[in-house]
């Protein structure tokens, strides 16, 4: 960001003379350039006896001061972020700043140019370490060796490079020498995505350990056909999480290593979208005290009652690439009578299971008629929840109505299309931490997959249940990697192959950061 994207190198420069106090010289560029606040904190600590944190806190409002006032993008730094967003190339921000430095860049810029940013708040270690670059790369679901950071600063390469991204160097005030697998140039002026394709390819012809190969597989994000990528999670965060220690962070950490590119939630107590989406450097959309959306996608559309109940569905509208929309709802049903606990404990017959889910199946039907009130036949639809209720694709003994009205109107069942056997991939998502009933009997906890991410207007690649670690069983759960009571359902789509006719539409794994 500093120095690369906008002109902030001699803003940070001039904040720290003024809070050294004294004139700073080409001496102390390593401890300056490219480093975090309580770096550079620390290094002024060592040398004048003030306490780093005063420093820091100093540092910081002289920087922000500076930022507020004399913002200035970098020459050609907005015309690459124009033309990787009409290319359909999904880019990162990777930042020593803080988050309050950073959002206050965002905001200048435009935050939908980017769909994540890491700053030195969101990681252990920042910059020289790989930990950022790492981050942001699981932020975008893509390989590090298919991204490529473009930096201004030693220390910011040597972050980048230690992360195993290709480099692209536009060193602002210290020199920075050319290496293998390494580009350095003036200025971004006139740099094209195709460039940057260029440094990709160059980094994979000099990679430890690397050649040519073959062809490389299409980009995460992309297609084999070309089309863009879209993964989607369907995620019940029990309570907002709130059973859990440290809830929030692991929450993030899930999102992060799964590659999500938007998540529906149920359960989000209230602020959980809005924290999580914060957090990512994301977009959000809060529906009552209880569904969500986040996404790494600008939300071009909000659909659905605001102030819904705790049972009901919200909808989100958001451009995948230019031109290229999907509409994400996340719909949360009653969890009253449960089937599965009538099945297996009251020994109730099909007939009865089936009477006993006109509560749900009339939520289901106010969400799908929701649904077709917003809907453009040129958007694809996903549909993700809690749905409460087992699938008839799975227990064909009944013929369960909530999920066969969602295939009549014309919703799949993605993780089905995957796995179409449902005894050799049963996919259930409760209850990772319910082995037995938590009554005290002893009885087994019936076992079902009662989440779902249905769609229509999609192709589904793939589709997986996601739990992390091995949770502990209920009511020992305060200290389990997995901070839910459900698994999570993540299904990896492609959008529809484009018109010749509308033109070519890329989507690729590039990660610009800087």
């Amino acid at each position: 960001m500093d120095g690369t994207l906008v002109d902030t190198e001699r803003l940070w420069w001039e904040a720290v003379e003024q809070v050294a106090g004294r004139p700073l010289t080409a001496a102390d560029q390593p401890e300056v350039l490219g480093r975090a606040v309580e770096d550079t904190a620390g290094w002024l600590a060592a040398a004048g006896g003030r306490p780093p944190a005063e420093l820091a806190g100093a540092l910081q409002r002289e920087f922000t001061a500076r930022v507020r006032t004399g913002i200035v993008p970098r020459p050609g730094a907005l015309d690459l972020l124009d033309a990787l967003g009409r290319a359909g190339v999904p880019t990162a921000l990777v930042t020593a700043s803080p988050r309050a430095v950073a959002d206050i860049v965002l905001d200048a810029l435009g935050p939908g140019r980017f769909a994540a940013s890491v700053t030195a708040d969101d990681t252990g270690r920042t910059k020289p370490a790989p930990d950022p670059y790492l981050t942001a790369c699981r932020a975008l679901g893509v390989d590090p060796a298919a991204c490529v950071a473009v930096e201004d600063t030693d220390t910011g390469v040597a972050s980048a490079e230690a992360a195993g991204c290709a480099v692209l160097a536009v060193p602002s005030l210290a020199p920075i020498e050319a290496a293998p697998g390494r580009t350095v140039r003036d200025s971004l002026v006139g740099v094209t995505p195709e460039e940057l394709d260029g440094v990709a390819a160059a980094h994979r012809g000099h990679g430890p350990g690397r050649d040519a190969g073959p062809e490389p597989a299409p980009r995460p994000g992309q297609a084999a056909n070309g089309a863009p990528r879209l993964r989607v999670m369907s995620w019940n965060l029990w309570l907002g999480g709130s059973q859990v220690d440290d809830h929030r962070a692991k929450q993030l950490k899930t999102v992060l290593e799964t590659g999500a590119d938007v998540v529906g939630l149920q359960e989000t107590a209230g602020s959980a979208a809005g924290e999580l989406a914060e957090a990512l450097g994301w977009h959000h959309h809060r529906a009552g005290e209880n569904l969500g959306i986040i996404s790494r996608h600008p939300v071009t559309a909000r659909f659905g009652d605001p102030d819904v109940g705790f049972y009901g569905a919200a909808g989100v509208r958001i451009e995948v690439a230019p031109g290229r929309q999907v509409d994400v709802w996340t719909a949360h049903l009653h969890h009253t009578p449960y089937g599965p606990y009538e099945a297996a404990f009251d020994g109730l017959g099909a007939a009865e299971l089936i009477a006993h889910e006109e509560v749900r199946l009339a939520q289901l039907r106010d969400a799908l008629r929701r649904i077709a009130e917003t809907a453009d036949d040129a958007v694809p639809v996903v549909l993700v929840g809690d749905f409460n209720c087992p699938s008839h694709l799975d227990r064909t003994d009944v013929a369960w109505p909530v999920t066969r009205a969602a295939e009549e109107a014309g919703l799949r069942d993605s993780y089905r299309e995957a796995h179409p056997d449902p005894a050799a991939a049963p996919g259930h998502t409760w209850s990772p931490i319910h082995p037995v009933h938590e009554d005290g009997s002893g009885r087994p906890e019936p076992q079902d997959r009662i989440d779902y991410v249905l769609h229509r207007g999609l192709t589904v690649l793939d589709s997986r249940t996601v739990v992390t670690g091995t949770p502990r069983p209920w009511p020992d759960v305060a200290h389990n990697d997995w901070p839910s009571d459900h698994a999570a359902v993540l299904t990896t789509f492609a959008l529809p192959s484009q018109d010749p006719a509308d033109g070519p539409h890329r989507a690729g794994s590039l990660g610009t950061t800087g």
